[in-house]
């Protein structure tokens, strides 16, 4: 039915709020009736009404997103379109609701909202009305000519489409036989338009305006089918096999056409209120939306990617070095298929930054894909179609969202998965070319990763900062970037790279730089208070407690706020952030024998761990506590052995040939609540022994790590640098490593090695001379023994 079909619609209508389309007058739509409002307004005028008027509706676009839940009446558009409800399908499945078929009039203006409950009722005035315009009106002027040039694009488009499919034979000839001023809004409704592009052509009230915002609208979908057709005649064969098919004007490459096409063919034939018709649907706008063939290019520039990199990351040297190397070898050669790398290392030391670097470098889209406790392989692969509610998985949504076929996608704690994915999805179906995308993965640790996924990538570690590295990296990033976080400036706030060591020192205990940034942020949060009270006189206290605040004014009579900068030193960072968290307490814990210090890696960087032993009358036993695991235990058990077959060389006899006769001892690792294990603390644990049966205090300066043998040798164990980085910052000045761990020294900057003293050991015997002041000395001389291993 056409707008100007001479229909009177009432004054007062009822309004059907929608939010899942446009509807535009001469065209019909289904709409879905699922809110109480509409509901009753279906209840009300549709399925009790017997006369023409009573079934005629105002529907109305909402203009913002719908709270179902809401008892409020959502915002309405000001025009709308006034409906014939054809047809009303009720439903209980799965919750109550109605289909509405409804042919849509003639425009209206919302003058006056009378009432909203049960149902908005609203004071309209009609647009349209009775809207003709004679051959001689229309060849006349702009209008005129715009007209006939929407009515041959009109007729364009209706040719280049199959005429044996019934629609496209009945559109054609209602174009010979409607007036022309309805053609914009049946067009708009039949071609491929968004919403918001229905919602423009509604609101042309002007007829000339109209034929303007329809007209661009109908020559996109024209040059759209150009282009598909173009295809088909430059691959004659591609219903054979698989061949590149273009769709619309996105110009989107496809493989698998025959796949494609049939599909295609598939909703053609297929009715709309076919439950299948709105899955298969979504699956075609998948499939064109998908970047098969856009790309970005390449910027293979190594002297400004190392400037880039240089700039935005400090230290990281290695990782830095890879991509370079990628760079290099992508220059050299551009068929280099894109590696998997994966950075491991602790948290906040930067391997998700470096990942947005490298897409900066590249000049490549960047997208981060969190896996932290993913546990169904249907996240990462999509879900088979034949489900209900199945969506494609997280690698083909991000390329949609990237929008390129060659981005650079972040795996973000892969650690964290709980089976092994494959990059093949379930719902896609069709293979998706992945050799240009750069995949960079992030963990904390390559223990829970899992093996099949570990094999097919590059690990590169990365270890937890010196503390001269976190000053560089707070002066050059983390404080600029909180000062502007928090609306400081450098003229405002300055903090001295004193009181920085003095954070790290005192107030964090990691090895990345996370809970450096939060103390940083919480300096500045303190400083934009005392900024914001003397904003008015634009001074602001260095004095930030209230407590010093009551003590200048006792000394002056009157707190007069200096000048800025405010500057944070160590009285004003105590004020800030409290009494410090973290104290150097290792010569207090070595006051007694049976107490060594060991190196222990955990995801979280390197730690320095204590162990203790005491002994008490008994039959012999040996107590483990402080939640060890099976390795740590058998380690302890080991260093029993072993000292108890040497007793007699290292005079821990007390007269009986076994030390432990009539003793128990009680081996413990503070921190009972957290979990320990792992093969680095054989050697802590004999000397935490010798240490007690001899009653020799171990020096309180030296901490070790290394596993051992029955035979006394010390085996090399991993995490070196983050163990010496640990001693480094606990002040300790020599450090007992495995003889097979001199090699890992290199990895540790030169000042760190500059301040400790270095002893490689290769068995027991050396590592108990460099453990006490004068050494641990035999009472019968053997030869060394030489590790087979």
């Amino acid at each position: 039915m056409s707008s100007n079909s001479g229909i009177q619609i009432p004054s007062r209508l009822p309004l059907l709020c929608t939010d899942d389309g446009v509807l535009l007058p001469g065209s019909t739509m289904r709409i879905s009736v699922d809110t109480a409002r509409n509901m009753q307004l279906v209840k009300s005028r549709l399925l009790k009404g017997t006369s023409l008027k009573s079934t005629i509706i105002g529907v109305i676009p909402n203009t913002r997103d719908p709270v179902h839940d809401s008892d409020e009446l959502p915002s309405l558009h000001s025009i709308g379109t006034a409906g014939l409800a054809v047809q009303v399908v009720g439903s209980n499945w799965p919750k109550p609701h109605y289909t509405l078929l409804i042919t849509g009039l003639c425009r209206f203006r919302v003058t006056q909202l009378l009432r909203e409950r049960p149902f908005p009722v609203a004071e309209v005035e009609q647009l349209d009305k009775l809207e003709q315009y004679t051959e001689g009106d229309q060849a006349d002027g702009e209008l005129g000519e715009l007209s006939l040039r929407f009515h041959q694009a009109a007729v364009q488009l209706v040719g280049m489409l199959d005429m044996s499919v019934p629609v496209v034979a009945k559109l054609r000839r209602l174009l010979d036989s409607l007036p022309r001023e309805t053609l914009p809004d049946v067009l708009a409704s039949m071609i491929r338009t968004s919403n918001k592009e229905k919602l423009q052509v509604l609101d042309a009230v002007d007829l000339e305006e109209r034929f303007k915002k329809a007209l661009p609208l109908l020559t996109r979908q024209i040059e759209g089918l150009k282009l598909l057709q173009k295809t088909r005649k430059r691959r004659p064969d591609d219903d054979k096999r698989v061949g590149q098919h273009v769709i619309s004007s996105s110009s989107t490459l496809l493989s698998e056409n025959v796949f494609f096409s049939s599909f295609l063919h598939r909703l053609k034939k297929m009715p709309q209120s076919m439950p299948e018709h709105a899955l298969t649907r979504n699956y075609l706008e998948m499939m064109v939306e998908l970047p098969w063939s856009k790309s970005t290019t390449d910027c293979l520039d190594i002297r400004a990617a190392r400037v880039l990199l240089d700039n935005d990351h400090y230290a990281m040297e290695k990782l830095k070095r890879r991509v370079l190397e990628y760079l290099a070898v992508r220059q050299l050669k551009s068929t280099l298929k894109g590696p998997i790398l994966c950075f491991v290392g602790p948290p906040g030391v930067g391997k998700t930054s470096v990942g947005r670097s490298i897409a900066r470098t590249l000049g490549r889209e960047f997208h981060r894909i969190a896996l932290g406790g993913v546990c169904d392989h249907s996240d990462i692969r999509g879900h088979r179609r034949t489900y209900v509610g199945s969506m494609p998985g997280r690698i083909i949504n991000g390329l949609k969202t990237a929008g390129v076929n060659n981005p650079i996608f972040l795996l973000d704690e892969v650690d964290k998965l709980g089976k092994s994915p494959d990059f093949t999805d379930h719902y896609l179906n069709v293979p998706f070319d992945l050799s240009q995308v750069l995949f960079i993965a992030t963990a904390n640790t390559t223990a829970t990763i899992p093996p099949a996924l570990l094999d097919r990538m590059e690990v590169l570690q990365v270890p937890g900062y010196t503390q001269e590295e976190k000053v560089e990296i707070a002066h050059r990033h983390l404080i600029p970037h909180q000062l502007e976080q928090h609306g400081l400036t450098p003229q405002q706030l300055q903090i001295p790279q004193d009181t920085t060591k003095d954070i790290i020192s005192k107030y964090t205990r990691e090895a990345g730089v996370r809970s450096l940034e939060r103390k940083i942020g919480a300096i500045c949060r303190a400083v934009a208070v005392k900024v914001a009270e003397g904003h008015k006189e634009g001074k602001a206290s260095l004095y930030l407690s209230d407590q010093n605040t009551e003590n200048k004014e006792e000394d002056s009579g009157i707190a007069s706020p200096p000048e800025m900068p405010i500057v944070i030193d160590h009285i004003a960072l105590k004020d800030i952030l409290g009494p410090p968290v973290f104290e150097m307490e290792v010569s207090e814990r070595l006051t007694l024998p049976g107490v060594a210090i060991g190196l222990a890696w955990t995801p979280m960087g390197g730690e320095i761990m204590f162990v203790e032993a005491s002994r008490m009358e008994g039959e012999g036993q040996l107590t483990l506590t402080g939640q060890l695991g099976d390795v740590m235990k058998e380690s302890a058990h080991l260093a029993i052995s072993w000292l108890r077959s040497n007793a007699k060389t290292y005079l821990l006899t007390n007269g009986s040939a076994d030390p432990l006769e009539g003793t128990d001892i009680h081996l413990h690792f503070p921190a009972g609540a957290v979990t320990k294990d792992g093969p680095s603390a054989g050697v802590t644990i004999v000397t935490c022994l010798a240490s007690l049966l001899s009653g020799r205090l171990v020096r309180s300066d030296v901490a070790m790590t290394g596993e051992i043998t029955l035979r006394g040798l010390v085996l090399p164990v991993g995490g070196i640098k983050d163990k010496v980085l640990a001693a480094h910052r606990a002040n300790l000045k020599r450090v007992i490593v495995p003889k097979r761990n001199e090699k890992d020294l290199e990895e540790i900057p030169a000042h760190v090695r500059a301040d400790l003293d270095f002893v490689f050991a290769s068995t027991l015997d050396e590592v108990l001379k460099a453990a006490f002041d004068g050494g641990f000395p035999a009472a019968v001389s053997h030869a060394q023994v030489v590790s087979k291993l």
